[in-house]
């Protein structure tokens, strides 16, 4: 399928228009910030820090960007492409080498998928960077999509109604945690990334692994919205709409404070 240019242009500016609301209504990040952009080499940090860099000239919010890569010493893995493509862009950024890749292979067993672990050392590596940087936000290109597929994963597999934040504090409080494309569509994404030919560098880790429950809620969700369109966003925008008093947790809604 090829492209158009109207596709592209419509992309952009929702694009736009979604990242700029999610910042508006958590206060993603605030003049003076140093916002360390995790960027992997996939489509989804990519565009991440081309709308950073967007407002970073159009708003009035005044904060600096440094781009991370962590280089987990994946076989064949490119280690030139993000520094050419960061030094043509002009953006300040920094490689850090850690080869977390041959403890996930070890570590994982028959069967199991590799994104946790994989997840868990990445992202440990990723805060002592942003601890060395003196960065105070962390900004990780999760979507829309990602978001709903992982509270269904947590529905139907840990049993809570629970999803990726928008922005959040690590538990050790050293740092803040944002998702500015949260609001955004992962179709939209895949049609500016194919307009910008990013120079896309795809991971031989969780890509790799076809059972994935991932996969399969995203198959699902798929396959809900060609059967009931707009069925996701119902859902997506249900999340941001939460009645505690019409749940049943104890913890987030007083239930014995109502005395008849």
């Amino acid at each position: 399928m090829i492209l158009q240019k109207a596709d592209y242009i419509r992309a952009e500016k929702h694009l736009k228009r979604d990242v700029w609301n999610a910042w508006q209504t958590y206060n993603m990040i605030e003049n003076g910030d140093k916002v360390m952009v995790c960027l992997s080499g996939g489509k989804d940090s990519y565009t991440m820090l081309e709308m950073l860099l967007h407002y970073q000239k159009e708003s009035n919010i005044e904060f600096s960007i440094v781009a991370v890569n962590l280089d987990q010493k994946q076989p064949g893995f490119p280690e030139e492409i993000l520094p050419n493509y960061l030094t043509n862009l002009g953006v300040e950024f920094k490689v850090v080498e850690k080869d977390t890749y041959s403890i996930v292979v070890e570590k994982t067993l028959p069967g199991q998928t590799m994104c946790s672990l994989c997840s868990r050392l990445r992202r440990g590596n990723l805060y002592t960077m942003a601890k060395d940087l003196g960065a105070t936000k962390i900004a990780l290109g999760h979507h829309r999509d990602d978001a709903l597929e992982t509270f269904f994963m947590n529905l139907f597999n840990g049993a809570k109604l629970e999803t990726m934040p928008a922005k959040y504090k690590t538990d050790n409080g050293e740092h803040i945690v944002i998702r500015p494309l949260i609001f955004c569509k992962e179709q939209e994404i895949e049609i500016y990334s194919e307009g910008k030919q990013f120079p896309i560098i795809p991971c031989t880790l969780c890509g790799s692994q076809e059972n994935m429950m991932r996969k399969k809620v995203k198959k699902m969700i798929k396959e809900w919205d060609e059967e009931f369109p707009g069925r996701s966003t119902s859902v997506f925008n249900a999340m941001k709409n939460v009645k505690p008093s019409h749940l049943l947790d104890s913890e987030l809604y007083d239930f014995n404070a109502l005395i008849g």
